[in-house]
């Protein structure tokens, strides 16, 4: 069966799964690089092909709140109120895992974390396959996210044996995730879901105990190859290009969060393509989904500065 291809049979993508292979997996916020959860040799593919370190955890995407809850040794009540309310969505939830769980799928941590996601094709792959698929961003490790099939071609070839096109991802940026396995629970990483809708549910400790137990929480990812520099307004970024002997690009996120975080991952894809040595972004308010875009573009904008060092 040749790799590396492109399509909509979740029959096939079904097939793969269950014989321990990768199937590029559409999601609403990014694609996912997805496997059998209970595979241990299937898991260590996503490794290896992403390029990933082991002890960095995977999410589990399942197809609903009574499958998610079977992967917990502890499902709280913080982890009820918000899957039951945000799911299918943008939010990972993390709990303490259940003795199915494998140690592979959660770098070693006795925590795991799970999501239902919000898209149509990924969600008629779970009810068919029942189980879990461990599903990190379907990329080279640290760099930028695939947010469209041909992404996930581009950047895995074919280490990926099929690639379920969903179109290009409604949100765009990963989900949210929230340790709910805390008294108080704690927002990890933010994204499609708001830390304020998540406020108005469950009470959060707004504490940061810098321990790398979820994806994404690292000081460089999703890195271009150009340059990534950061500024509060137009007047600045045009202040700077006036200074730059390069080729230079503009992109003002403040205007509309919400779009610019569904075509991000794509525009930064595209200045790489266009040769781009130096990306200005006016950044948005740190309000809404305007938080997890200034996350992601701080931690681009960190990963392309160490690597120009």
């Amino acid at each position: 069966m040749r790799r590396g291809v492109i399509g909509s049979d979740v029959a096939r993508a079904l097939e793969i799964v269950r014989n321990g292979g990768l199937v590029g997996l559409p999601t609403e916020t990014v694609y996912g690089l997805a496997a059998d959860a209970s595979q241990k040799e299937a898991v260590a593919k996503v490794f290896t092909v992403k390029g990933r370190p082991n002890n960095h955890p995977l999410i589990v995407h399942v197809s609903t709140l009574d499958v998610a809850r079977t992967w917990s040794s502890q499902w709280t009540h913080s982890a009820e109120l918000l899957g039951s309310t945000y799911w299918p969505g943008p939010l990972s939830i993390i709990v303490q895992k259940s003795s199915v769980v494998l140690n592979e799928v959660t770098g070693g941590h006795q925590t795991v974390a799970v999501r239902v996601p919000g898209h149509e094709l990924a969600l008629e792959l779970l009810q068919q396959f029942g189980g879990g698929l461990a599903a990190p961003s379907a990329n080279k490790f640290g760099k930028v996210s695939p947010t469209t099939a041909q992404h996930v071609l581009h950047d895995l070839g074919d280490g990926v044996d099929y690639i379920l096109d969903g179109g290009p991802c409604r949100v765009g940026v990963e989900s949210t995730i929230v340790d709910c396995s805390l008294e108080l629970p704690l927002v990890l990483r933010p994204g499609g879901i708001t830390s304020e809708a998540i406020e108005s549910l469950v009470a959060l400790d707004n504490s940061d105990s810098g321990v790398s137990r979820a994806p994404g929480m690292l000081m460089a990812h999703y890195a271009p190859l150009c340059e990534v520099v950061l500024v509060a307004k137009m007047q600045d970024a045009e202040g700077l290009v006036g200074e730059a002997n390069s080729k230079h690009r503009i992109l003002d996120a403040s205007i509309d969060p919400t779009s610019f975080a569904s075509a991000m991952y794509s525009l930064l894809r595209q200045c790489d393509l266009d040769g781009i040595q130096r990306l200005f972004v006016v950044q948005p308010a740190p309000i809404g989904i305007g938080l997890a875009i200034r996350d992601r573009l701080t931690k681009a904008a960190h990963g392309s500065k160490n690597r120009s060092r």
